[in-house]
């Protein structure tokens, strides 16, 4: 198995060094080593947006990543920025890192801010984590990447993370779980209490992880069993490490709201959420977290909103890194 894995990788290697173009081949080849995370592919397309194919380890395979540079990145070539992440939800494939340009304004809105936003691939329902038994996307996300946008992409140490439903969860999770890495965070309609009403809560990730074909006891086993390790990503369960940074919380009701479609129905998935983003606010609160909310009343999971969410907490997410 070495022999072969060898055999792969310098077959990977050859085939950079000879068919990527110089911009691509240039960036993968400044690591010192092939370990943790390197750029395969680089494309503009467009003045400001950037995607990326980037081998990592951790996952096991290439991922994709976004990039919004900020206006003024090509004329400061030895400036770093201010970062901030936006997090894709769940059941995109594997192409949720393009979901926040494809279905918003987020190009136009970050048009005129300083900061270089990034957009990370996480999996189907990956749940920003390290599996037990799989992808090692919170290692991807926060030490892999991390390091691989500061030493080729200049990001600095100022950092914010926002998302929507699963990239909710995964927003407020990566900043209670490191504390200091992010100055502030954001969730859209999030998954924000794992465990709400159990074992409605559990069950909500176990159909969405199971739905693509996977193992809902490979990402953080049984709850029933290890709810210690349910509780140590748990937004919920994390509340009192929240202490110290702003935190934004958006939902709806569920109910057909201005921005849904003249015949939308009531939506389920978006009421439970509701109620998670509800019971997270008063724990925050409970521990002395300093907690925006927008609890907008009638309006569906749906993008509409998520874009409104994101125009509305982005000076919030701005002020706390620039």
């Amino acid at each position: 198995m070495r022999i072969r894995a060898l055999l792969l990788a310098l077959a990977l290697l050859f085939s950079l060094v000879v068919t990527l173009p110089a911009s691509a081949t240039s960036a993968a080849s400044v690591a010192p080593t092939r370990s943790g995370a390197w750029v395969v592919h680089e494309e503009r397309l467009s003045d400001r947006l950037l995607e990326l194919t980037v081998h990592s380890d951790a996952v096991g395979r290439d991922v994709g990543v976004r990039l919004l540079l900020p206006p003024g990145w090509d004329r400061a070539p030895h400036r770093s920025w201010p970062t901030l992440y936006l997090l894709h939800g769940c059941c995109d494939g594997d192409t949720g890192y393009r979901s926040w340009t494809n279905n918003t304004d987020a190009e136009q809105l970050t048009a005129r801010a300083d900061v270089l936003v990034v957009m990370p691939e996480a999996g189907p329902a990956g749940f920003y984590s390290d599996w037990l038994s799989g992808p090692a996307w919170e290692t991807f996300h926060l030490t892999e990447l991390r390091r691989l946008l500061e030493r080729e992409y200049r990001s600095g140490h100022r950092r914010a993370v926002a998302g929507l439903s699963m990239g909710g969860f995964g927003a407020l999770s990566y900043a209670a779980r490191h504390p200091g890495m992010f100055r502030a965070a954001a969730s859209y309609s999030g998954v924000v209490h794992t465990r709400f009403q159990s074992p409605a809560g559990e069950n909500l990730v176990a159909t969405l992880v199971r739905g693509w074909g996977l193992d809902p006891a490979a990402l953080w086993g049984d709850p029933a069993e290890h709810p210690d390790i349910w509780a140590a990503h748990n937004p919920f369960d994390l509340a009192r490490r929240l202490r110290g940074i702003p935190v934004y919380l958006s939902t709806g009701n569920g109910e057909p709201g201005p921005l849904d479609p003249p015949d939308a129905q009531p939506d389920g998935l978006e009421a439970f959420l509701g109620g998670q983003s509800l019971a997270l606010a008063d724990e925050l609160r409970a521990h002395h977290v300093k907690v925006r909310t927008d609890f907008y009343g009638p309006g569906r999971h749906a993008w509409p909103y998520w874009e409104r969410a994101l125009h509305r907490s982005f000076p919030m997410l701005v002020r706390s890194i620039t």
